[in-house]
This record gives structure tokens, sequence and C-alpha cells, in this order.
């Protein structure tokens, strides 16, 4: 079948945000190139470079609506004058596959891995998510996912329960449950995310401990811990709503927020959670907290991204 491409061509202090909304909004992929033919001189060790003009796509299938397309991106970005928006039209081709093959296992933390379909992971330790792109973006690439992905690493969630509000792929309640956690709610309001996490599930031989709900066919439960990774404007919005999901003893993980977006977020639960100190990566924070009026709570065995 044939496919929709959307290319963004942005500053690169745009990059981040663009990525995400493009996830955010379906896509199977995204890709970065350059917009400007800007020289790339080889980066220092841990330097992630990205050109000044920057060509960002993303990969729609082509049930997707053009019209319903714009307007998202619209709403989020504006008319930016640096922000030029283009939908393309592709015959069909295993995009996903060719995307894949250049997609190698990722470890977050000590000890967790994300791992493609017939790459493997040698060592000893490795608790491995077998997760391939699909139907929902989620793979552990953008820094957001990979937030998540360190904290609950570095969690002690035997007996637990997890709530993954946004899922998407539904990558951060299965790597919860490789982990140890007992239970996984994952909760998304787009269908595709929620078939995506239950075949995920049942790839890495967890579908038994994972329930995948649709928004508005979830009956209100409480985790002890509530991960929602998704665009700060719906934190946001949906900051009572998330609040209410948490066990008293709990923990709340809120990622998807830019730097310069932590105060307004943390400012929407400041009545009812006492965040720790904000953790950074890429221009991207994590918040993690715990309802105010409880006494103890978990914390991480080790310090992730500062």
């Amino acid at each position: 079948m044939p496919w929709i491409q959307a290319h963004l061509t942005v500053a690169k202090d745009r990059i981040p945000l663009v990525e995400l909304l493009l996830e955010e909004l379906g896509a199977l992929s995204v890709t970065l190139e350059d917009a400007a033919d800007e020289p790339m001189l080889e980066p220092p060790p841990g330097a992630t470079p990205l050109w000044n003009s920057t060509r960002v796509s993303g990969l729609f299938t082509a049930d997707t609506n053009p019209d319903w397309l714009r307007s998202s991106i619209s709403q989020v970005l504006g008319s930016e004058p640096d922000t030029q928006l283009d939908l393309e039209l592709l015959e069909d081709r295993e995009w996903e596959r060719a995307w894949l093959d250049n997609f190698q296992p990722i470890r977050f933390g000590r000890r967790l891995w994300i791992c493609p379909t017939g790459k493997q992971v040698t060592e000893e330790d490795a608790i491995v998510v077998s997760l391939d792109p699909g139907l929902a973006f989620g793979t552990g690439t953008h820094p957001t996912t990979a937030l998540c992905l360190e904290w609950l690493d570095s969690m002690k969630l035997g007996g637990k329960t997890i709530i993954d509000y946004g899922c998407g792929s539904g990558i951060l309640a299965i790597a919860a449950l490789k982990l140890g956690a007992a239970r996984a709610i994952a909760i998304d309001h787009d269908p595709q995310a929620i078939l995506a996490t239950r075949n995920n599930a049942a790839n890495n031989q967890v579908a038994d401990r994972l329930e995948a709900w649709l928004v508005d066919d979830f009956e209100q439960q409480q985790g002890d811990i509530v991960i929602a990774n998704i665009l700060a404007n719906i934190l946001i919005e949906l900051a009572p709503h998330l609040v209410s999901l948490v066990r008293p003893n709990g923990r709340l993980i809120l990622s998807g927020i830019l730097q310069d977006q932590a105060k307004e977020v943390a400012h929407a639960y400041e009545r009812t959670i006492c965040f720790d100190p904000l953790i950074e990566h890429d221009g991207w924070v994590r918040l993690s907290g715990a309802p105010n009026q409880t006494g103890t709570v978990d914390t991480p065995r080790t310090n992730n991204r500062t």
C-alpha cells in the first residue's frame, strides 16, 4: 500500500519538539536529514550533531487524513516562519524494515535493553525487550522514552502495578514487566497503539500480566507507579486525572517535557505531588514525585542522566 510522509524543515532547536509531535500523531518512523547542504564534521565522542536547518520526516499509513495531519501540526507549531510542512505520497515499499536495518540494540540504565528482531544482546545480566517499529512508534530512541526506561531500570519493581498512560507501542509497560513488575495497565486514545501494545506484549511473553485499554473504555484503577510520556500541554490538562491514578504511597513519572516547559507542568501538580529534582537529557526533562501526603517512598538506586 502507499504511504504518506510529512516533511518539516525546522531550526535545530525545534527538532526535539517536532520529533515528539510526529511520534504522538502516529508516525511509524521519524528521520532527520540536512536541509541546507551543510557539511557535518566528525563530532567528539558522545556528541549528537544536528544541522542548523534540518528536514524532519515522519512516515504515516495511507489512511492518515492529510487535513487532520496539517491541522494537528499547526495547532502545536503554529505558523512559525522557520517551519515548513510538505506532505508526500509514497509508493509501497518495506519502509519499516528498511528503517529497522539501521536500528541496533540499545541499553538503558544498567541492565535494560531494547532489541529489534534478528539482533542479539550477549550481556549475561541483560533484561531484553524485543521491539520493532510498527503500528505505534516507540522504540526508546527518543530522549523522553529513554528517560523513562532509565528510571524503570533504576527501581525495584517487584510486586508493583504500573500504569502506562499514552502507551504507544507499550514499551514502558512491557519493560516494567520484564524488570519484575507484577502487572501493567496500558492506556491510549489510539486503537493502533492498543493493538501494537498487545502484540508486543505477546512477543515478549508478558501478555498474561498486561491489560491494554482505550481511554474511553478504561475503568478507574490505581497503580503503584503511573508513567505518562506525552506532550506537556496534555500533561497539564490531565493533571487531576493522572494524580487520581496514583496510589497514596505511589509514584508519578512525567516525560515528554521540554526544559522550558518543566516549571509550568510542575505547577499543574504542585498541590498534590511533591517532585524530586528534575532530570534533563538533550533539552528534555523527566519529573518524578509522590503524593505529598505520603511518608516514605521508593527512590532510585542509582542516578540517571544529569
